[in-house]
Order: structure tokens, then sequence, then C-alpha cells
């Protein structure tokens, strides 16, 4: 049976981006030293169509995630830009180019009505009807395989609070942000996860759960 599956970094203090985040530092102050465990990786690199990096304890780590995956789910503030609001004539098309790392169809939450945007093999469809609307279009995209929701923090709670989440892996980097878009933030006591590995690596540690029903 297919599954919702959440793996993002975090900081040691809660964050998954730092404070002020803009057009010069989409992860806001400090954000990206939140990726440097897996921009170093060989996996990473391939997937996104670079060459070398390095393998090391997460790599199946990452293999793992990357594995039987259909549709990604995604808030506004991931595909940004930082400012939002309507997208206007000249549409903003994301942070990655003509040829997006996805390879996947993509659903983006938004206030915003778009049409839809093909770039390379991946389609993005812009869902203003709310989560369990992005969700129910992600699981037909995806068929038998995953969905996975990808970010940032505020779409990744939502569907922490609404009980749709299967599987979160917390990738933890021993950084002290300070600020910025907290995982976690208004979910309440209800999320009960258990706990199903740990994997030390360089730079990182992967804590996996699975959220109990």
């Amino acid at each position: 049976m297919s599954k919702v599956r959440v793996h993002i970094s975090s900081s040691l203090d809660g964050h998954v981006a730092g404070p002020h985040q803009s057009m010069d530092e989409p992860l806001g102050e400090g954000g990206e030293r939140l990726h440097d465990w897996v921009v170093a990786l060989k996996a990473w690199r391939e997937a996104s169509g670079m060459e070398g990096g390095e393998e090391n304890g997460s790599t199946p780590v990452v293999m793992e995630e990357y594995a039987n995956v259909g549709a990604e789910i995604m808030g506004r503030g991931k595909f940004g830009p930082p400012a939002r609001g309507p997208w206007g004539d000249d549409a903003w098309q994301g942070w990655w180019g003509e040829n997006p790392p996805f390879h996947k169809p993509v659903f983006v939450l938004t206030h915003h009505e778009r049409e839809r945007l093909t770039l390379s093999d991946t389609t993005f469809t812009f869902v203003t009807d709310g989560i369990h609307s992005a969700l129910e279009r992600a699981r037909e995209a995806a068929g038998d395989k995953d969905v996975f929701i990808g970010g940032g923090a505020d779409t990744i709670n939502q569907y922490l609070a609404a009980g749709l989440v299967d599987e979160l892996e917390l990738h933890v980097v021993p950084i002290v942000l300070g600020g910025g878009a907290r995982l976690f933030a208004g979910v309440g006591p209800d999320v009960k996860l258990e706990m199903v590995r740990v994997v030390e690596a360089p730079g990182v540690a992967h804590l996996k759960y699975r959220v109990l029903r």
C-alpha cells in the first residue's frame, strides 16, 4: 500500500529554514547549511544531473527516500518566490531552472489560481482548495507509489496535524539557526511517533519515525 512520507533537514532547534527568507537566501539566513550533508553526496548529485560526490552513511538513507515516490506535494513557500501573493503576468517558474530535479508530478499548495506548468519531465499543478484535495490528486498521479510531502514547514505541519502522514524522517544537522520556519509549530500533542531507526553519518543524524494512528 502506498504511503505519505516526509523527509526534511532540521537544525537542532527545530528549524527547517532560517529567518529572513529572500531571493538571495531562499532558505533564510544560515538555512543553506541544513543541506550541506546531502549536497556532498554522489546520490544527490547524480539525481540533480551533477558529477562527483561522496558515499557515506547517508547514501542508503537518501537512496531509500528516492525510491518508490510517484508524486510530490509542496507549499507555496518552497516553490517561491518569497514575496508570494498573486502570480502576475510574468509568472515565477520556481528555483530550479528549465530542468527541475523532481522528475515526477508536483502539486503546489497556493491561494492563487494558475495554469499547470511543465518544465522538462516535471509538471507543476497549482492547487487552491486545500491539503486534502492536493493529496487526493497526488495519490491519483502516484498510482501504487508513495506521495512525498516536500515542505516547507507549514505544509508538513498541516499534513501532520491532519493525521495524513505515515512516515517522517528528520535529518538533524548540528547547527542552531535561532529562528525561521519551525517544524511541529501548531501541530499539537495528538501526533504520536514510533522510532523506526537512527543512522549516524557525517554532519547529520537521520531519525526515522512511523506516525501512529
